[in-house]
């Protein structure tokens, strides 16, 4: 990824002898960063019996860190510019790790939920500071694709640890273990950063904050989502959820319009107003929509409807993220320099939909290797199909200058997808559900098979929307991203995604 945020040009000179050993903790910190945002769905269930949350309630466990993540991201690049990038990889480790501990640590639901916000806010903090340390450690092309290689390995593989470790913490010591791994983790990378990694001399302080846009940009964000989650217990057309709606769509018009006046905006307009970067963003946030409700719905089925273990379901997750990478770097990433990107993206969501629609016919008593392991299969190789033109599209051809906000707007279109995906189908499936109950439930000696069919019933409707949607953004793909292939000899950059999923 090219992420150099200030646009000045590398010096090859004074190259860190220890300079591996510096990506070892950078690629640490990474790790913890991708890995909170799934190794907690597999302890979700057992987090959700122990504190009493409910069905309509739970989603915020994820969307409290992809929100707050996804909202401050672009802050965070500019924080690192303002306060110097070390510094603020030091601070963003210890407040992920002083979160962490808060969330294990967590007696009720909103200290859970309020945790996990904090975590979202650090990693904001931490996440861009890491990759532009990456950047600036590594100033020789060939070592630079190397270190980026490395890195990009462990967003691509941070997922599939994330569900592993997620199920053997779980099982084998406790829920609140999957954010108690978090301290020692970071405890090593900031001793690590303190002896390893350098600030760039003459960066910092020539960055200004744009606190309007943040204000008004995350307001609106979660006055939507929050209108979502409302509208479970209250209805869609509650006042409240009504004017949650409304207020979120004013904050974010309000966002627009001062962005085209701020004197340092958060999000510079030009970079949105080009068709193929819009379409990207777009295709983006509507992918992660559907595939952050997978996550939720597939975890709790294969528990509490299957029963398997913790350990089970995150080995049941590894062929979904298996099926991400080899899309991703086997496919994608050969093809992407001899043909159009949207040659791969409308097929990869046409996949991905598929795998969706493949999954709308499983009920209780469904087989993970005939009706749950193809659709998983196809799923993954959809978003690797689309993952990797996306990202490359959307930095593609922008001025040094605007390359971190850029590539850190696609991964804000990617948490805030997350975000908006996890809250509107939770609500769909848990109204979807309770209403099949309240129509089914005659006989009450059969009151547990007709909830838990009620449960699967409220997945499948959630899940047809979630196809939907994806189609939607093979649609958008088709129509927006109009680019060609790249000439010959002028391959096209490849970035790093913060995370895969």
């Amino acid at each position: 990824m090219s992420v150099t945020r200030t646009g000045e040009p590398e010096s090859p000179v004074n190259t860190d002898p220890r300079r591996w050993w510096g990506l070892v903790v950078i690629a640490l910190a990474q790790l913890m960063v991708v890995l909170d945002a799934t190794i907690v769905n597999i302890a979700l269930p057992s987090a959700q019996q122990d504190l009493g949350i409910s069905d309509g309630n739970r989603q915020w466990v994820i969307t409290a860190y992809t929100l707050a993540f996804g909202g401050l991201l672009l802050l965070g690049g500019r924080i690192a510019d303002l306060v110097g990038r070390k510094r603020t990889f030091v601070i963003g480790l210890v407040g992920f790790a002083a979160a962490s501990a808060l969330g294990g640590a967590a007696t009720n639901s909103a200290m859970l939920f309020g945790a996990r916000a904090l975590q979202g806010v650090f990693a904001a903090v931490l996440a861009p500071s890491a990759l532009s340390l990456l950047t600036t450690t590594f100033t020789d092309p060939k070592e630079r694709g190397k270190a980026f290689g490395i890195y990009g390995a462990l967003a691509g593989s941070g997922a599939a640890i994330g569900f592993i470790v997620g199920g053997l913490l779980t099982e084998y010591l406790n829920w609140r273990w999957c954010l108690y791994v978090n301290v020692p983790i970071a405890v090593i990378a900031v001793i690590g950063a303190f002896v390893l990694l350098h600030d760039r001399p003459g960066h910092g302080g020539t960055a200004r904050l744009d606190v309007p846009g943040v204000l008004l940009g995350c307001g609106g964000l979660v006055a939507i989502v929050y209108g979502f989650s409302e509208a479970q217990p209250r209805g869609w057309t509650d006042a409240l959820v009504l004017t949650l709606f409304a207020a979120g769509a004013v904050l974010l018009t309000a966002f627009v319009w001062w962005q085209a006046r701020a004197p340092m905006p958060l999000l510079p307009l030009h970079i949105v107003k080009d068709r193929n970067r819009a379409g990207c963003f777009l295709t983006m946030g509507l992918a992660v929509i559907g595939m952050f409700g997978l996550f939720l719905f597939m975890t709790y089925y294969l528990q509490v409807i299957l029963g398997y273990s913790p350990v089970k379901t995150g080995l049941a997750f590894l062929p979904l993220t298996a099926a991400i990478v080899i899309g991703s770097t086997q496919i994608s990433a050969r093809l992407l320099n001899h043909t159009a990107p949207r040659m791969l993206m409308v097929p990869g969501m046409l996949l991905a939909s598929s795998g969706m629609v493949i999954l709308t016919r499983m009920t209780v008593h469904s087989e993970y290797a005939t009706e749950i392991l193809p659709a998983l299969i196809l799923m993954g190789l959809g978003m690797g199909l689309t993952f990797m033109p996306v990202f490359s599209t959307a930095t593609a051809g922008v001025a040094p200058q605007d390359s971190g906000v850029t590539s850190a707007t696609v991964n804000t279109a990617q948490q805030v997808g997350g975000s908006i995906g996890t809250a509107l189908l939770n609500t769909i499936a848990t109204t979807s559900g309770t209403a099949y109950v309240t129509a089914h439930l005659t006989n009450p000696a059969g009151r547990a098979l007709v909830v838990r069919e009620g449960i699967v019933h409220g997945y499948t409707v959630a899940l047809w929307w979630a196809a939907g949607i994806m189609l939607l953004a093979g649609l958008t793909a088709g129509l927006m991203v109009t680019t060609k292939p790249p000439k010959r000899g002028t391959p096209a950059e490849t970035p790093v995604p913060e995370s895969v999923a």
